[in-house]
């Protein structure tokens, strides 16, 4: 009704509800794969990890109301494909961003700096303050683990 769409209009592009969210979830979503496809042609250099935290960052923070709302429906969302697809970038965006040759610890700084993002979209999605300085925030907790991970390779 907001959108001054019929029904009938919607379901005449969409055949579900589902089908919606798959489509929102496309357009929203589309810099994560250009960020992947452009990472991988990267050299694994810190600048180039740091570049990938801090692109998904902005990815996440320009689609948050759609992140929080997959967090909060995750059984409907492991049976339509946006499951498996963000399946699939958590672990692209854990090969990008890990030291592979580096000790366990510096692997685990590298995916806890991955989650570190996630943590700060829909764990502190409730403190008080602009969400933007707290996706800010985040991000530099996320750096910070990176760096710290890539200097001691």
């Amino acid at each position: 009704e907001r959108l001054e769409v019929t029904k009938a209009a919607l379901y005449y592009h969409f055949k579900t509800k589902e089908d919606i969210i798959v489509s929102v979830f496309a357009d929203l979503t589309r810099p994560i794969d250009e960020l992947i496809a452009w990472a991988q042609g990267q050299p694994p250099t810190l600048e180039t990890k740091r570049e990938v935290l801090r692109r998904y960052s902005e990815s996440m923070g320009a689609g948050a109301q759609l992140f929080r709302f997959m967090q909060e429906n995750q059984a409907t969302m492991r049976d339509l494909s946006i499951g498996e697809t963000m399946k699939n970038w958590m672990f692209e965006l854990v090969e990008l961003l890990r030291t592979k040759d580096g000790p366990l610890t510096d692997q685990v700084r590298c995916v806890s700096a991955l989650f570190t993002l996630h943590a700060g979209l829909m764990y502190l999605q409730h403190v008080e303050g602009d969400p933007e300085e707290t996706r800010l925030a985040a991000l530099e907790v996320a750096t910070d683990l990176i760096t710290q991970a890539h200097e001691a390779v």
